[in-house]
């Protein structure tokens, strides 16, 4: 059964969003290691994992669901010209993903899609830790501007 249009362009948009984040966080992980930031090369490289797991978890759906996955055309990354400034466009990047997850999940529920409104509870969860993360790690810079 073809899921609603709207499901269709959400999952799409999702698996976009995602791809955006891998991107991010792979070019900050490798500028940090660049800087010789290790420990922050590594846990961007973490994050940036994460973002490819939930990447996968659409690209499943949408082939359980016949569709094939695309992400069509990413903007350019934003790394960023400091640790600040990376944490502040990452912070950005996710709210963005949770915008999208929160209205995807409404539509989906109203739409009585359970399996597509799980998968959008469980990414929306994810994102929401993700947010909370970088502003506790932001938080705890201080006034710094870099990493280590």
């Amino acid at each position: 059964m073809r899921p609603h249009p709207r499901i269709a362009g959400f999952l799409g948009r999702a698996l976009s969003h995602e791809f955006l984040a891998v991107q991010q966080y792979l070019v900050q992980s490798r500028l940090c290691g660049l800087w010789g930031w290790q420990d922050w090369a590594a846990s961007f490289a973490k994050e940036s994992r994460e973002e490819l797991e939930h990447a996968g978890l659409l690209s499943d759906h949408l082939l359980r669901i016949g569709i094939a996955p695309s992400a069509g055309t990413l903007r350019p990354s934003r790394p960023g010209r400091d640790l600040r400034e990376m944490l502040e466009q990452d912070m950005a990047i996710e709210w963005s993903a949770v915008e999208l997850y929160a209205e995807a999940l409404d539509f989906s529920r109203r739409v009585r899609d359970e399996g597509v409104a799980q998968l959008f509870a469980h990414l929306l969860a994810d994102e929401q830790g993700h947010l909370k993360h970088l502003q506790e790690t932001i938080n705890s810079l201080g006034g710094a501007e870099h990493g280590q």
